[in-house]
């Protein structure tokens, strides 16, 4: 991994700054960058999506462990930086990882294939949410998602019901995965120093999810959360079946993922028998 100094210089040389507009910000501690790859378990072979690689220095380390890059670059000048460093090493996607706010780059699809492989990444901040929602929601071979990313977005990823924290992201991602935190990084952890705090985090698909239709969960949750202020019985109507210790008087942020996915199955069989 290289110093930040001669990250600076590899740049400069090359004409190349970060880039505020995509949330470029390296990760410049190798001992976060080992921890991360620490945390994810991989071993040789093993297959890995890395978004927003940057410079490198993370998918160095994804080698050095006999891992199977694939790695996705919205930056033109950093992806031509990246095939100059790893060639064929790597496989190297040019683009933006998402199709639209619930598809993947249709070329990571193909790259990924029906295997298993882990999301390793040093997230750029404005992909992070709707890209681990569609791995979770969509894309069941993706095992676990091991990430850097804004700590807000990491406190709604583990937010408990009844904090400001807890909303529709929470509820989903929890109902598919286990979240653990890694670690928690300082600004002065990556160049140039963003204004906020980071998190690194876990999330492990479930064994058992708590549901096997993502879409009507979603569904349920933009109808409870964009009225998140109103209670139960005024969004559904006091003639709608609630689960069991539930009354019509609570508001969304009150209700636990558990019932929240069991109000959208009881929503859908009753929509399936109108």
């Amino acid at each position: 991994m290289h110093t930040l100094r001669e990250l600076k210089e590899m740049l400069e040389t090359r004409g190349l700054a970060p880039r505020k507009s995509l949330g470029q910000n390296f990760l410049i501690d190798k001992n976060l960058v080992r921890k991360l790859v620490d945390a994810s378990g991989v071993q040789a072979g093993d297959r890995v999506l890395e978004v927003g690689p940057g410079a490198g220095a993370l998918t160095e380390a994804l080698l050095e462990r006999g891992c199977d890059v694939v790695a996705c670059e919205l930056d033109d000048g950093l992806a031509e930086l990246m095939q100059e460093r790893f060639g064929d090493r790597i496989t190297l996607i040019r683009g933006d990882c998402l199709a639209s706010k619930h598809a993947l780059h249709p070329e990571i699809v193909r790259a990924m294939g029906d295997g298993p492989y882990r999301l390793i990444a040093n997230l750029p901040y404005n992909a992070a949410s709707p890209l681990m929602a569609t791995l979770l929601a969509d894309h069941p071979n993706c095992l676990g998602q091991y990430v850097t990313i804004q700590k807000e977005v990491g406190e709604r990823l583990m937010a408990k019901p009844g904090t400001k924290a807890y909303g529709p992201l929470t509820v989903i991602v929890q109902a598919l995965a286990k979240v653990e935190r890694i670690a928690t990084l300082p600004p002065e952890c990556f160049w140039p120093r963003p204004g906020v705090t980071s998190v690194m985090l876990a999330l492990v698909r479930r064994d058992d999810p708590l549901t096997d239709a993502p879409a009507a969960l979603s569904a349920m949750c933009h109808t409870l959360f964009s009225k998140r202020r109103k209670t139960l019985g005024a969004i559904l109507g006091r003639a709608a079946m609630l689960p069991e210790g539930v009354t019509h008087e609570q508001r969304p942020e009150t209700l636990t993922p558990e019932q929240i996915v069991e109000l959208a199955r009881s929503a859908a069989v009753r929509d399936g028998a109108a």
